[in-house]
């Protein structure tokens, strides 16, 4: 078998953390997108990226690799639910004023047929269902470049407010 390498970058995450305090999510976010705020380290590693941010709405896209292969010759599943989270949670993320955080409570994903290289582009989008002071409920779509669907989701997340002083 023939090997192959991949070689990538990222930025300290330290520096974009400490910004997500201070900012409004959707405008945050707005930073990742446009560049003027690095890219977290995971959308290096998948080679991934944020194209659309809008209030309660947020795509990320991949164009699969064979580096995103299973052993059985397909992107592995990780990968869709990986950017779905990020889609999902990130939606969510839009609607937070400066200092509120989030985490992902939990995520249901159905896949409903396989990615390979040769599929092309995919947009993980995600979108507010119901935004909440404690949690807040996403769903999310996995689809190609003509809008076929090939996982749905849903991501309840927790809102963390910022401690009284």
């Amino acid at each position: 078998m023939s090997e192959r390498t991949r070689t990538f970058s990222w930025k300290d995450p330290k520096e974009s953390a400490g910004l997500v305090l201070t900012m409004p999510g959707l405008e945050f976010l707005r930073g990742i997108r446009d560049g003027t705020i690095p890219n977290p380290p995971i959308t290096d590693a998948l080679d991934y990226s944020l194209t659309v941010v809008e209030p309660g709405f947020v795509v990320f896209e991949v164009d699969p690799k064979e580096f995103h292969y299973n052993p059985i010759g397909s992107v592995h599943g990780g990968v869709a639910l990986t950017l779905m989270d990020s889609a999902m949670s990130c939606a969510v993320q839009t609607m937070l004023p400066a200092g509120t955080g989030y985490t992902t409570l939990e995520v249901k994903l159905n896949f409903v047929r396989g990615v390979t290289a040769k599929t092309g582009r995919m947009r993980a989008e995600g979108k507010i269902v119901h935004s909440g002071a404690r949690t807040a409920i996403a769903e999310g779509r996995f689809v190609d470049k003509d809008g076929k669907l090939y996982a749905h989701a849903t991501t309840t997340c927790f809102i963390l407010q910022p401690e009284k002083k």
